[in-house]
């Protein structure tokens, strides 16, 4: 057997281009508040994602960058012109589910109802053909590795809806940190959510609250050990309403819930502008057709 040789890729974080992605939910549909605002009670509250996401477009286009929008059916389905106006500005529409409930929350066959319903409303909304999947919460994990086989049964190309460390919400510490096959004989691929190297420990480092309550040079840190050490893309995601300090609060939350939520809600703007100033960022459909690739061409070394 040959020695293998590497992919035909680079390790400058320059050049690198790491995955962009903004899960598209608003301020109540979170997971932290899931306990004390009912999903019946949603369409009595104050609608703040599409000045949200026009905010977060705007800084896109100033920058330059392509990213992904994987978005609730149900913020689709009462704001399809905001769908249109993505997909207008060159970035991809994913599904993000239908109203954020976890995937562990269902059966196989209401979670194949479910993704069939949000890929649907998106697509109507966005005249783009739904490709992506990224679960609420991050919710596929050991309780849940069926759910891929339901998305290779629906069509869809990719999902990066692993986070592959421990954490109270959600995680799956085993998994590979960077984009595999999860099913043998699928083209799927998963594309997990960064994390970086510690003294041996995976510590967060795609995004979310991790990047809003961290300074941002850990951020930076991180991303460049990914691109420099391993030679490969980042994926990072954030939230409409965490570029947002003036969403109403939820005192009926819990302390940590609150802390977690509303941290430097005022300085993500800025923050976001650095990010997407000193790094290269693209599409996640585009950095899973590259995985792709990369998987093959591993497969071809592998039998050579």
């Amino acid at each position: 057997m040959n020695a293998p040789s590497a992919f035909p890729d680079t390790a400058s974080n320059q050049t690198i281009v790491n995955g962009l992605s903004v899960d598209v939910e608003d301020w109540f549909q979170v997971g932290a508040f899931e306990d004390v605002i009912d999903r019946a009670d949603w369409d009595g509250l104050a609608l703040r994602v599409e000045r949200n996401v026009d905010q977060i477009l705007a800084l896109f286009a100033e920058a330059g960058a392509k990213g992904t929008f994987f978005t609730l059916g149900w913020v689709a389905e009462r704001n399809p012109a905001l769908i249109r106006r993505i997909a207008e500005q060159g970035h991809e529409i994913a599904s993000h589910g239908y109203d954020h409930a976890r995937v562990f929350t269902f059966t196989a066959d209401e979670f194949a109802a479910d993704i069939a319903k949000a890929q649907a409303i998106l697509e109507d909304a966005s005249g783009q053909a739904i490709t992506g999947y990224r679960a609420p919460s991050f919710s596929i994990d050991p309780r849940t590795p069926w759910a891929f086989d339901v998305l290779a049964e629906a069509g869809y190309k990719y999902s990066s809806s692993v986070a592959p460390i421990v954490h109270d919400h959600y995680g799956w510490r085993e998994a590979p940190r960077f984009a595999f096959k999860p099913i043998q004989g699928s083209d799927l691929i998963e594309i997990p959510v960064t994390t970086a190297m510690v003294g041996g420990r995976r510590l967060a480092a795609g995004g979310g609250g991790f990047f809003r309550v961290l300074p941002y040079a850990f951020s930076r840190w991180a991303i460049r050990q990914v691109n420099r050490d391993e030679g490969r893309p980042a994926i990072f995601y954030f939230h409409p309403w965490e570029v947002d300090p003036d969403q109403p609060r939820v005192e009926d939350a819990s302390i940590r819930s609150r802390i977690r939520h509303y941290t430097n809600l005022d300085k993500m703007a800025g923050k976001l502008a650095d990010l997407v100033s000193d790094f290269n960022f693209g599409r996640m459909d585009e950095i899973a057709a590259r995985e792709a690739l990369r998987a093959e061409f591993w497969a071809q070394e592998k039998a050579a």
